[in-house]
């Protein structure tokens, strides 16, 4: 592997990935374990994909902000080291694939000259923190959320606290009552308030979507926007801690304030007030109230030849600003892919003719905001030149899927393929709901929901169905799902499970039924109710049947070959099977960071570190003894058991470990607290070397 010149400014940064590619070195060499090694690399967003010997990149954006400068940066880099496509994730990130391995480190720092990083894109950590893509232009909106979304980012990237977590960690913030970001299907989401002339936010906790989807509790209904990052840092604390680690399928934060009751979480939440780095953390908007920038033009001109296609546009995709005189146009992306020809072109449009402020959407869509009002025949003459003008933005035309089988290791069916399917069968035969925006479809290639399928008022699961010896491609039908507005969602119900070729169909008849049967402007969600979930399982029952499936049922979508279910290893929580070695190097980097820290008067991260160390030190010690446990408050009071009689230590070792509760991060702490990790990881490397010394 070759080395490279960096070039980077940030020296935080360029450590990062000269880091990535020491790393990388030492796995070529053998000298990484391949578990361990899978979640180094994938909180820096490198993600194994399903063909062999490749990687997707998960390019992180916070909020879903797109520069001119930056679109560009990451068409050269895609073209560079991938295949000149780009995906737009339901999380506002863009993803890349088949780029190899031993190029990652140098596409991170081509990124990283226009301010783009991939730093915990993927893996247990913090991931890309979402919010309303219309924020800063919402006509109803109390105050823009796009300052306090990035000040969440900067402040946990690379934060200790959260970077080895149990599992991943998601945020997100809604700028109006409409919960456009979606806070109920969040670990933590925050919904803009203004109370008593406050600026704030309403808190929601615990959501979470996957195999279990769960409704997130109220944890305040206002708290100030200067609490939020506090807040936050107590929440992480605490899962951190607490989380379950063995168990992936029960590690997300929604299980532990079930498995604890509500009460009792934030009652550790309040245990931690004393250990956080700020009691408040006071967040500077002006940068955000200036940074818009319109450049100086002469109005071109634009021949529009179907005023017809023009007004439907402006009626589907245009919207409103809040700032008078400028509207925002929002781009229906299919499948959330394009490529990086048009990609240019589309920045220098923005760049040229805007304030240089895209937004990707998590409905996987491009909206370009401050556009004048004069300018939408010459917007919509150019961007229907790159395909970019088909009306349907955000509607039920508009159907949101995850990559699938295409690329995903833990793709079950195509769910790009029926998405295909059914737009056409929308486009063709339901044209009239180009312009709904009550009913929302969605599509996911397995039970994990990252097309959130389980919040969909129509949503399809990739799943499969056996025939005799066969197996065929079949598609979970839920009904009922969406979003109700201020914190408040739906769980959308199973209703039946159909063989994936009578997915068109299944979506015929339910649309079909709704026209016919409801009532003048009744909504969806109030029919299916009234109806209820058995109505709509008997008539689509029949869609059900499997002894009468033909040869092209064992054909998936998008594809002419015979369906095979292959399922490889899932990496959404970078599972690790650690290794004692591997483990006590680790704590020693910690160590190391730990100290690092402090010269940089960082007392807070330094302690975390310190903590970190201990944890895992005690950690690699029972693992040598052969026992194990699932949470790290486990290992601490596990250790004390096991070992007070082997390891002479001045007291307890959870009270060594807990003094970061007790004790508010101060230089004199920090160090003594570092001292005692210091000394503590003396003592189990004494320990260690003593047992294999016997056991030979």
């Amino acid at each position: 592997m070759r080395s490279f010149r960096t070039e980077i400014e940030n020296p935080i940064v360029e450590k990062d990935i000269i880091d990535l590619e020491k790393k990388i070195n030492l796995y070529y060499e053998g000298k990484i374990d391949e578990q361990r090694f899978r979640s180094l690399r994938l909180a820096r967003g490198v993600y194994g994909q399903r063909q062999f010997g490749v990687q997707m990149i998960r390019i992180k954006l916070p909020y879903g902000k797109v520069t001119s400068e930056q679109l560009h940066r990451i068409a050269a880099v895609s073209d560079e080291y991938s295949r000149g496509r780009l995906h737009i994730t339901t999380r506002q990130d863009i993803q890349i694939h088949h780029v190899s391995l031993d190029r990652t480190p140098e596409l991170w720092a081509e990124l990283e000259k226009d301010d783009i990083t991939l730093r915990e894109a993927c893996g247990n950590t913090v991931r890309n923190i979402t919010a309303s893509e219309t924020a800063g232009i919402d006509v109803n909106e109390p105050f823009d959320v796009s300052p306090y979304a990035h000040a969440m980012f900067e402040f946990f990237l690379r934060n200790p606290i959260c970077q080895e977590m149990g599992r991943k960690f998601k945020i997100s913030f809604s700028g109006t009552n409409e919960d456009t970001a979606l806070s109920f299907m969040h670990d933590l989401g925050f919904i803009a308030k203004i109370q008593n002339g406050e600026i704030g936010f309403k808190v929601m906790l615990g959501g979470g979507l996957g195999s279990q989807a769960i409704l997130a509790d109220t944890l305040f209904e206002f708290i100030s926007a200067d609490k939020i990052i506090p807040t936050t840092e107590a929440v992480l604390r605490v899962f951190d801690r607490h989380g379950e680690r063995a168990k992936r399928a029960r590690a997300r934060l929604k299980f532990l304030v079930k498995e604890i009751g509500f009460d009792a979480f934030v009652k550790l939440v309040e245990d931690e007030q004393k250990a956080l780095s700020n009691s408040i953390y006071k967040i500077d908007v002006s940068k955000f109230e200036n940074e818009i920038n319109f450049p100086a033009f002469e109005t071109p001109e634009a021949v529009i030849k179907d005023e017809n296609q023009f007004n439907l546009w402006k009626t589907s995709n245009v919207i409103p600003q809040k700032q008078q005189g400028f509207v925002a146009i929002g781009i229906k992306v299919h499948l959330g892919d394009f490529y990086t020809d048009k990609a240019r072109l589309l920045a220098d449009l923005v760049k040229k003719y805007t304030g240089n402020d895209i937004r990707l959407t998590l409905r996987q869509n491009i909206l370009i905001r401050h556009v004048k009002e004069e300018l939408l025949p010459f917007f919509f003459v150019e961007l229907n030149k790159l395909g970019f003008a088909e009306i349907g933005y955000n509607s039920t035309l508009d159907i949101t899927s995850c990559p699938g089988t295409d690329t995903c290791n833990l793709g079950i069916a195509s769910s790009t393929g029926i998405t295909a399917e059914l737009e056409r069968v929308l486009k063709t035969e339901f044209s009239q709901y180009a312009n709904n925006k009550d009913i929302t479809i969605k599509i996911s290639g397995c039970m994990n929901s990252c097309g959130q399928h389980s919040m969909a008022h129509i949503g399809f699961q990739g799943m499969t169905v056996k025939s005799g010896k066969l197996v065929a491609p079949a598609l979970q039908v839920l009904l009922g799902g969406g979003v109700l507005g201020n914190g408040e969602g739906r769980v959308s119900n199973k209703v039946i499970k159909i063989p994936s070729k009578r997915g068109p169909q299944a979506l015929r008849l339910i649309l079909n039924d709704y026209e016919a049967n409801a009532e003048s402007g009744e909504l969806f969600l109030n029919y299916y109710d009234k109806q209820g979930e058995k109505y709509f399982y008997d008539f689509l029952k029949p869609l059900a049947d499997i002894t009468n499936l033909v040869p092209s049922d064992f054909i998936d979508w998008g594809t002419e070959e015979q369906y095979e279910m292959a399922v490889g290893v899932g990496e959404c929580a970078g599972v690790v099977i650690d290794l004692v070695a591997t483990i006590l190097f680790e704590s020693e980097e910690k160590l190391t960071h730990s100290s690092e820290a402090l010269k940089l008067n960082q007392f807070s991260d330094s302690i975390y570190y310190a903590y970190t160390s201990l944890v895992n030190t005690a950690k690699a010690l029972l693992l040598k003894e052969g026992e194990s446990t699932n949470t790290q408050a486990g290992i601490i009071t596990l250790f004390d058991t096991t070992f007070s009689d082997k390891i002479n230590l001045e007291e307890s070792f959870s009270n060594i470990v807990f003094q970061l509760q007790k004790n508010k991060p101060s230089k004199k702490f920090a160090q003594k607290y570092l001292n005692d990790a210091q000394l503590f990881y003396a003592k189990a490397n004494e320990y260690r070397a003593k047992i294999e010394t016997d056991e030979a």
